[in-house]
């Protein structure tokens, strides 16, 4: 055991040490993007006004984006329900969800762009654009956005959510996925190794033929997961943020060596930039909460489910805390699994476990109001999310 102990630290600072590398690389090939953005735009005077010293910080510039992405998403939500509304963007109900979703239907869809519009719009201001991960965070979740886009427009134009077939959509997740596996670990030699919860020195190498396969699965499969949920007015949003929180302070420590280093977890570099990235994400959501709350003005659709849910199984892989991301998004697990388990056992028995899948809908046919479900699933996320928070020390 010491021996292979050993040999996943020898691995560790291995794979830390090309991440430098690349890193340092990367600062170089990139001092044409200077002064091109709005925060570095004002950094440069930093000499004639001390003030501006505090745009070091990703702490700082990531409270500045997160205020940023909630003004904006606050500010753009009555805009884009009216235009919704004028334009007939109203969401379809399938007639097997419990009957009191019919009367939701025709409530504006597609929220998710308001999401998406702060959150890059935000990030795009505030973080460092010579950063890679950033814009392999940005390209996913625009990406996945599209594919979301598509799908929602799709069931408008044709009724009765006849959206994109699982095959066509599954294809194109997949496909995003792939890009963004081979730019990371093939041009950016990203370091292969997972980092195990709750074990200190349990880092296995699964090399870049394992390692891509995975990064694409923890992609897709977080991104349905998350779609999975969005079934109630602000059911799936709350772990969305609750989830967001969890990977800024992962992100914010991964790029930190000092505390990399302190509490023993890889250190990425240019990893803290995604704090900033986390931090518009939360925020966005929470503007977005705001009209997405019981009863909801707007609907996330799947332009926001499948875009956000991509951006977390980034996320995870850039901050090399993949395996902890069934345990921040323990809700998200639980409504996948109860899919899984309904579909599977359906096909053997012709019986159901559950009154209905995913399991939220199941606890409405039991007698719980939407409210109470979403609440209580609200707390579930939060104890998942401080268990999460517990691996950088339980270990």
């Amino acid at each position: 055991m010491k021996g292979k102990s050993a040999d996943s630290q020898v691995n560790l600072r291995k794979g830390c040490s090309r991440a430098r590398v690349a890193a340092v690389r990367r600062e170089s090939a990139a001092q044409i993007l200077k002064n091109k953005m709005f925060y570095l735009a004002l950094y440069q005077f930093h000499m004639r006004y001390p003030v501006l010293n505090v745009l070091r910080y990703e702490t700082f510039r990531s409270v500045m984006a997160g205020l940023a992405a909630l003004l904006i998403s606050l500010a753009l939500g009555p805009l884009l329900i009216e235009r919704f509304r004028a334009a007939r963007l109203g969401q379809t109900i399938r007639e097997e969800v419990p009957q009191s979703h019919q009367k939701k239907a025709g409530t504006p869809t597609m929220g998710g762009l308001l999401i998406l519009a702060s959150c890059l719009a935000a990030t795009l201001m505030l973080a460092d654009p010579r950063d890679p991960f950033i814009w392999i965070a940005m390209f996913v979740t625009v990406g996945y956005g599209a594919i979301g886009f598509a799908d929602d427009f799709l069931k408008l134009k044709r009724g009765k959510g006849n959206g994109l077939s699982e095959r066509q959509k599954l294809g194109w997740q997949f496909g995003c996925a792939f890009v963004a596996a081979v730019w990371l670990f093939g041009i950016l030699r990203f370091p292969t190794f997972v980092t195990v919860p709750f074990f200190k020195h349990l880092h296995p190498s699964l090399h870049w033929w394992g390692y891509v396969p995975f990064a694409m699965v923890v992609i897709v499969a977080c991104s349905n997961a998350v779609n999975l949920t969005d079934g109630l007015d602000g059911l799936a949003i709350g772990p969305v943020m609750t989830v967001g929180f969890c990977y800024w302070v992962f992100t914010y420590v991964a790029g930190n060596l000092k505390f990399a280093r302190y509490l023993d977890v890889p250190h990425v570099p240019g990893a803290g930039e995604l704090a900033i990235f986390c931090a518009a994400l939360v925020a966005s959501s929470m503007g977005f909460l705001w009209y997405n709350a019981y009863p909801a003005s707007m609907m996330m659709g799947d332009v926001g489910a499948l875009s956000l849910g991509g951006a977390l199984g980034t996320v995870a892989l850039l901050a090399k805390q993949e395996l902890v991301l069934p345990v921040a998004g323990g809700v998200f697990v639980l409504e996948a699994v109860s899919v899984i388990i309904q579909r599977y056992y359906y096909k053997m028995t012709h019986r159901r476990i559950f009154r209905m899948a995913p399991i939220h809908h199941h606890f409405e046919l039991g007698g719980w109001p939407e409210t109470v479900v979403v609440t209580r699933f609200w707390i579930i996320s939060i104890v998942c999310a401080l268990i999460a928070l517990s691996t950088l020390k339980l270990r």
